[in-house]
């Protein structure tokens, strides 16, 4: 685990950053802040590429927790059957529709604990829809995140919650709001697990790291 880096190298890397992504978007799709919840409950152990496949053709037919409802168990599971812990994560959307509907008048809550409060519904999800959905600076850890905040000292932590306050508190304000998705996207498809292009990072002259690929 790297240190944590200093307030002008973060500033630099996350200008960096901006510069190659201005407005970085979320890649799992969504009609509105109810299929936003529900894709990124989904999304748990799957890539947003499986979970988007089997949404479209739901949400094309379930897009509020009325129709979801109406849409039964059995009915959920037809359309997300190819995605991993499908039984359970249809129990839970199930619970979560009537829920909102007992509790929040079929409105998605915009606060994180009422959010966290829905079945299936952890800190990062809660994180992704605050974000995503309110435009607030929520910091949704996932690997992706853990992997490059602690490769690079962006944000060093042994677990989420650590990763996620080293980016609260460290990260300037003007890169707060987009900051998880800059990282997800870089984790993803540069800074990568096992073999992370580092030949062609544009942050890799400012990332102490020492095992980089030529």
């Amino acid at each position: 685990m790297a240190d944590q880096l200093d307030y002008q190298t973060l500033r630099e890397i996350f200008t960096r950053l901006r510069a190659a992504r201005p407005e970085p978007k979320g890649e799992l799709e969504h009609l509105n802040a109810f299929t936003l919840l529900v894709a990124v409950a989904l999304s748990a152990q799957a890539t947003d590429r499986g979970v988007n496949a089997a949404t479209r053709g739901l949400f094309a037919v379930a897009d509020t927790p009325e129709k979801m409802l109406a849409l039964g168990e059995e009915g959920l599971i037809a359309h997300i059957r190819t995605i991993g812990l499908y039984r359970n994560k249809a129990k839970n959307v199930i619970r979560l529709s009537r829920l909102l509907l007992e509790r929040f008048g079929g409105e998605v809550p915009s606060s994180r604990a009422a959010l966290q409060s829905l079945p299936g519904v952890g800190r990062k999800t809660a994180n992704v829809v605050l974000n995503m959905w309110w435009h607030l600076p929520a910091q949704a850890v996932d690997t992706h995140i853990f992997r490059v905040g602690n490769r690079t000292g962006i944000a060093p932590g042994k677990t989420p919650e650590a990763v996620e306050r080293a980016l609260e508190d460290n990260v300037p304000a003007e890169f707060q709001l987009h900051a998880h998705h800059w990282l997800i996207l870089h984790g993803r498809y540069v800074c990568t697990a096992r073999r992370p292009a580092c030949s062609t990072c544009l942050i890799a002259d400012l990332c102490p790291w020492e095992e980089k690929t030529p």
